[in-house]
């Protein structure tokens, strides 16, 4: 008897990881209905050039990125999954979300980055295990440095 779960959140970042996670979640959740593909914006600072030209809006950002959502869904046979948008901190993020949809799992791709890069970048996957009430699998790259 396979491990299945009924609600999966998979964050997407649109890396080539995306699709392995996806694909894993497809390969645990009871019904693919119940996998939620997400991908967090960072808030534009007032200062950013582009949000100063007036020229890149949150809606409009939202709007594109629901779209890539819907195309990468489409690729990786998830198409009746559900997709979420949201703005934020993204391991936080992803936590409140999973907590909001009484998620069973979190699938979540890890960059694999150790080190002063790690320090410097931080790591939404280890955010997101810290703070998860649900379980959190991290899939490691086969090419991480």
């Amino acid at each position: 008897m396979a491990l299945t779960y009924s609600t999966v959140i998979v964050p997407i970042d649109f890396s080539g990881q995306s699709a392995r996670a996806i694909a894993t979640g497809l390969s645990v959740v009871e019904d693919p209905a119940n996998l939620h593909l997400v991908h967090v914006l960072l808030p534009l600072d007032a200062i950013s050039p582009m949000a100063a030209l007036g020229d890149l809006s949150d809606e409009a950002r939202m709007d594109h990125t629901a779209a890539q959502l819907a195309t990468i869904a489409e690729e990786n046979d998830a198409s009746c999954a559900q997709r979420a948008v949201l703005f934020g901190t993204p391991g936080l993020e992803i936590t409140d979300y999973a907590h909001r949809q009484k998620a069973d799992l979190i699938v979540i791709p890890s960059h694999g980055y150790h080190g002063v890069k790690r320090l410097v970048l931080g790591s939404v996957a280890e955010r997101v295990i810290r703070h998860a009430d649900c379980s959190v699998l991290v899939l490691r790259r086969s090419d991480a440095e």
